[in-house]
């Protein structure tokens, strides 16, 4: 037998008159901690499963975050309720930031209520959870018809909440990692307008729908920081936009993504243009916000995505209505979204020159590979260029030393 692992015999079984085992009490695998001088013993249905703890256990003893004392005996379900009320108070805050945002925190309690309580994982303690549970969580969830991206997000929390506690010694396994789940979705290529593109989709709007829509093609900005900008961050003497602020749709104002977040922008020209006549029109000023729906309330997402919508789909209706009548083929205009646009912001600078690291500041990403991992496949430098710049460079350099 194994060290460290031993079958376990129930006071029935035949093993204890001296014959043959007839029992199904499973398995149980045990490690010592010198440093606590104290054995830490589990129970298993399987063998398999008592070797694969005692492995993960062993090395986790190795780095001493193994402890003798009980672990979470919490039910998952309990566990997350109570996470989800730290993040609320800010008391449990997301790795390196001052605390988690508004929407993430609801998004968590929805994922929770709707998802994992009515689950048979949300009864299982804490720390007897197993990638097996998990797996079948997803499993049935996927079986509902539910996207790869939805079931993605209803195990955040839980990948968040065993991250924290593996992290602080809590727990000494996470099995929230290595999670089969189809990623067809994630692979889907993002909407990105071109120069010519962008000014017909703006063309087509209302004029008081223009410059919000040509602040995220020509400036970036999220949804959030779009509709929290106010009249002063527009620096007009130094052409730059200054981001602060985020909004969410509840909370109001909130603080940035995440600290770079904080951040200038250059205020494009073609951006300068529509912002002066914006401000002059609606006559605010000072801490007024630029694309409010009012002074003091932030524009609904909703009804700006709508009315642009419609007024894509009335300028559509008119162009097929002239290439019928010339014989032509119509140029439709394809709709696009605020953070589309966004992505569209990060392909113009790429178009332009602009270095990754400045990529990065202008985007506001925490960590230079989200910008790599995002917009990496639109940087110069393919495979073929490498190649043509390389073999022109050295066919140069040799003709130049042999002249």
């Amino acid at each position: 037998m194994a060290e460290g692992i031993r079958k376990r015999h129930s006071s029935g079984c035949g093993v204890r008159a001296g014959g043959r085992c007839n029992c199904k009490a499973g398995w149980e695998a045990s490690i010592y901690l010198a440093r606590e001088d104290k054995r830490v013993t589990k129970s298993f249905p399987r063998k398999a499963e008592a070797k694969s703890w005692r492995a993960e256990a062993k090395r986790a003893a190795d780095r001493g975050t193994l402890r003798a004392t009980p672990q979470d005996a919490r039910t998952l379900a309990v566990a997350l309720r109570q996470f989800i009320a730290g993040m609320q108070a800010g008391t449990i805050r997301p790795k390196g930031r001052d605390r988690y945002k508004p929407n993430t925190t609801r998004s968590y309690e929805r994922a929770l209520r709707v998802h994992i309580a009515p689950s048979a994982v949300a009864g299982i303690r804490v720390a007897d959870v197993r990638r097996r549970d998990l797996q079948a969580l997803v499993d049935e969830l996927l079986a509902t018809e539910l996207s790869a991206g939805t079931v993605g997000n209803v195990l955040n929390p839980i990948q968040a909440f065993y991250r924290r506690a593996v992290d602080r010694d809590e727990l000494t396994h996470n099995p929230s990692e290595r999670i089969d789940l189809p990623n067809g979705d994630s692979k889907r290529p993002k909407r990105i307008a071109s120069p010519a593109e962008a000014a017909a989709l703006l063309a087509a709007l209302a004029p008081e729908d223009r410059p919000v829509w040509a602040a995220a093609f020509y400036a970036g900005l999220r949804r959030g920081e779009l509709q929290a900008l106010r009249v002063r961050d527009i620096d007009r003497e130094g052409s730059l936009i200054a981001v602060e602020r985020g909004w969410d749709q509840v909370e109001g104002v909130i603080e940035p993504k995440s600290k770079a977040g904080r951040r200038g922008v250059p205020l494009l020209a073609i951006l300068r243009d529509y912002l002066d006549a914006h401000v002059q029109r609606t006559r605010r000023s000072g801490d007024d916000l630029v694309f409010g729906r009012s002074a003091q309330q932030a524009f609904y997402a909703s009804t700006v995505d709508g009315r642009a919508k419609r007024a894509w789909e009335a300028a559509n209706k008119h162009t097929v209505e002239v290439a019928e009548g010339e014989g032509g083929a119509p140029a439709l205009l394809r709709p696009i979204t605020l953070h589309e646009c966004r992505h569209t912001f990060a392909s113009l600078l790429i178009d332009g020159g602009a270095n990754p690291k400045a990529i990065q500041e202008f985007m506001g990403h925490s960590k230079i590979q989200t910008t790599f991992d995002v917009y990496g496949h639109l940087l110069p430098g393919s495979r073929d260029e490498v190649r043509k710049r390389m073999d022109s460079y050295l066919r140069d350099g040799a003709s130049r030393r042999y002249d």
